[in-house]
């Protein structure tokens, strides 16, 4: 097991030797790690090395200018300056935040980015000011639409953060296809197949090879196929596409730069990077905010306590990364064989240390 002190210090060294600026390599490697504690591990460490290949290849910039390029009192777009992508994130939700504080609710769409990591990460900023966060990002196109082997859409997650009261703050975090791109990754680590209606072969047979994509194959969307409701998984990606790279200045579908080094960029460009769209609604800007979290607190009740299915338990929006924050913290956190051997070549070609020392 890895501490969180230890992975965070040997995060931050990464981007740190990579040219980030002490502030921003702290803040990239705060949500690498925040990924981690939350059992999300397809977007912990293993994306160490995605980065690293792309700063390689000069398809990241660790220096970027950050900047507003467009404004109203309630919205903004953000160019990134093709920065690594939690960074970017961080500051326009920022920036959703602070124009949320004046007007009662903002919107920012962000173009010129890149990975952006977990979204939840982003929505959660916002409950700390009583203030509802969301948070949305499209992707390289990895999914194919409802009846097509075309690759058009990314995983495309939504994140939704609600404050509570005395309960734990609802947070509705998922991807708009039944699988992560980076879970199939930690799959095909393991050596693990992956349920049938995940992924599909080039010519539209079902699959369950998680390295099917290196093939020519592709996800699915959410509902897997039309018989069980892709058309809505396709239509919510659809969204997620449009408000984050359409409406930001971004690229689009199947236009966004892979955020795989071993990927060529694509040949047309329709806009700058990869684009992601966030939220922030000022509670009190309906009622007042005390009054808002007790009802809150009693709508969580009120589905916590719905009878189970025998042998079943009835969780709320965020209720496992939650309780896998607070295992993880005490335990620390695994990392497996072959993503340690990542991550001790990335270390030794930056000149950083990584303990190679096996999980127990």
């Amino acid at each position: 097991m890895y501490t969180v002190e230890y992975l965070k210090n040997f995060t931050f060294s990464i981007f740190h030797k990579m040219g980030c600026n002490p502030e921003d390599a702290d803040a990239i490697s705060d949500v690498f790690i925040r990924a981690e504690l939350r059992n999300l591990s397809s977007h912990g460490m293993i994306r160490i090395k995605d980065h690293y290949q792309l700063w390689k290849v000069k398809r990241i910039n660790t220096k970027p200018d950050i900047r507003i390029i467009h404004e109203t009192p309630a919205t903004a777009v953000v160019d990134a300056d093709n920065a690594v992508g939690m960074l970017a994130a961080k500051r326009s939700m920022e920036t959703a935040i602070r124009k949320a504080g004046e007007t009662g609710t903002a919107w920012v769409a962000t173009r010129n980015s890149n990975h952006l990591g977990i979204g939840a990460y982003y929505a959660l900023m916002a409950i700390e000011r009583d203030m509802i966060g969301i948070s949305m990002t499209n992707a390289n196109a990895l999914v194919a639409p409802s009846n097509s082997v075309s690759r058009l859409l990314g995983t495309n997650p939504i994140t939704v953060a609600i404050p509570a009261g005395n309960e734990p703050p609802f947070v509705g975090d998922f991807s708009t296809t039944p699988i992560a791109r980076g879970k199939l990754a930690v799959a095909a680590k393991r050596g693990e197949k992956v349920p049938f209606g995940y992924v599909q072969d080039k010519e539209g047979n079902p699959s369950d090879d998680p390295d099917i994509i290196r093939q020519g194959g592709a996800m699915l969307p959410l509902g897997s196929d039309l018989e069980h409701g892709s058309h809505k998984g396709y239509a919510l990606g659809s969204i997620v596409d449009i408000l984050s790279g359409v409406l930001s200045g971004a690229n689009f579908g199947p236009f966004i730069p892979p955020n795989l080094a071993f990927m060529p960029m694509p040949e047309v460009q329709v806009g700058k990077g990869m684009g992601h769209f966030f939220g922030a609604i000022r509670i009190d800007g309906f009622m007042p905010a005390e009054e808002f979290k007790k009802r809150m607190d009693k709508w969580i009740q009120t589905f916590r306590n719905a009878k189970p299915i025998r042998g079943k338990k009835v969780r709320i929006p965020g209720d496992i990364e939650r309780e896998a924050e607070i295992k993880i913290r005490k335990t620390g956190i695994s990392i497996l064989p072959s993503i340690q051997k990542d991550l001790k070549k990335v270390a030794d070609e930056l000149g950083v240390d990584f303990n190679m020392k096996r999980d127990e």
